[in-house]
């Protein structure tokens, strides 16, 4: 099966968080995908870290490491269609880009983002969730 994995997760894992084990169990026999911006909001994600000094340039780029060893599908969106979600959703353009790839992929989203979450259930976007 395939699952649209969101920023929040990949960092959960990658800085050992304690949604770690059941991301990683939740994920087990998955193929990762995520729009192809992917690394460029993680990139942003640990850049500010860094900024507000939660954590050293070197845990970002040893963060950035974890992430880069696992293996994820970068998938090209429609960024005009994201940005009318984005629009008629009150969102910012990055998570409408995971929403729009999650309906256009028909495979459920993981997101630890509760507002987005919340969306996806509006769009009826699957989602895979802690039980």
């Amino acid at each position: 099966m395939k699952c649209m994995v969101d920023t929040s997760a990949f960092l959960a894992v990658a800085l050992d968080e304690p949604e770690k084990a059941w991301l990683v169990e939740a994920t087990k026999g998955c193929v990762l995908a995520a729009p192809a911006v992917l690394p460029y909001e993680i990139g942003n994600a640990l850049s500010a870290m860094v900024k507000r000094k939660s954590i050293l340039a070197s845990e970002a780029a040893a963060v950035w490491d974890t992430i880069a060893r696992i293996p994820i599908e970068l998938t090209d969106f429609d960024v005009k269609a994201a940005l009318l979600l984005a629009a008629r959703c009150g969102l910012y353009a990055y998570d409408a880009y995971y929403l729009q790839c999650a309906m256009v992929t028909r495979c459920p989203l993981l997101t630890l983002d509760r507002g987005m979450k919340h969306t996806a259930r509006e769009l009826h976007i699957t989602l895979l969730e802690q039980a």
